[in-house]
């Protein structure tokens, strides 16, 4: 799939020259910073900007400060005149990726887009799977303590991530909810218990934490179909056709 490139510039003519130079990807424009604010607050697949210095209504520099509020890890590259080099230096501070001075010189701009491009798949490999290894490292956690009254806030603090952020990316990743995961790993210790030893319910509530009977055997048929005495009758016999969460 090809990679998607929004130009930002008031100049039309100028977007048209760039455009004609980038046919290995989908290009999309926007004649000023407003106008690109809005693509970008919308569903879109864009992967680099490249983004004026110098534009009437929003400077270039604004428009990257917001940029990187909608979407912080988005590549940017910042066009510039010899007049707004200093903005451009500037702009680099304010975490764009690189700048390039007007006239184009297409052979330099055309590596300037690919080597961002390159760069920006290394760094989103490298985030996504230091994140998965975040969440396995949570997921340990929380199967080493499914005895315990564990929060998600604990879990966070111990992978040192936000428990808002931590929360939205445990759930993309593993496909369920942080209390759903908490929950499933309870039951299916008590599951393993109830296959393996001679515990009674009440005890197995106990050693999983549970300080009232009933809401275990509560949450228990809730993800099971089946209280835990038929849970344990079923298996031994052989016959559990209920699979754990």
């Amino acid at each position: 799939m090809a990679y998607q490139i929004l130009i930002v510039d008031d100049d039309a003519e100028f977007r048209e020259e760039l455009r004609s130079c980038l046919d290995d990807y989908k290009v999309i424009e926007a004649s000023n910073g407003a106008e690109a604010l809005s693509v970008l607050r919308k569903p879109n697949a864009i992967d680099l900007v490249i983004l004026d210095a110098v534009m009437p209504l929003i400077s270039g520099t604004e428009v990257l400060r917001q940029i990187k509020k909608i979407r912080p890890s988005l590549a940017i590259i910042i066009l510039t005149g010899q007049s707004s080099k200093d903005i451009a230096i500037d702009a680099l501070k304010g975490r764009a990726d690189d700048y390039i001075e007007k006239p184009v010189h297409i052979p330099k701009f055309l590596e300037t887009v690919r080597s961002t491009l390159a760069l920006k798949v290394q760094k989103d490999f490298t985030y996504t799977h230091g994140i998965h290894a975040k969440i396995e490292q949570a997921k340990q956690f929380i199967d080493r303590n499914f005895d315990k009254k564990i929060m998600l806030k604990d879990v966070a603090g111990q992978i040192c991530l936000s428990p808002k952020y931590f929360s939205r990316v445990f759930k993309n990743i593993c496909g369920q909810s942080f209390n759903e995961y908490r929950l499933s790993v309870k039951i299916n210790r008590a599951g393993e218990l109830l296959r393996k030893s001679d515990y009674t319910v009440t005890e197995i509530a106990n050693r999983l934490g549970y300080q009232n009977l009933e809401s275990f055997i509560r949450m228990f048929e809730k993800m099971t179909d089946l209280s835990p005495s038929q849970y344990r009758q079923k298996n031994q016999k052989g016959d559990l056709k209920k699979q754990l969460v």
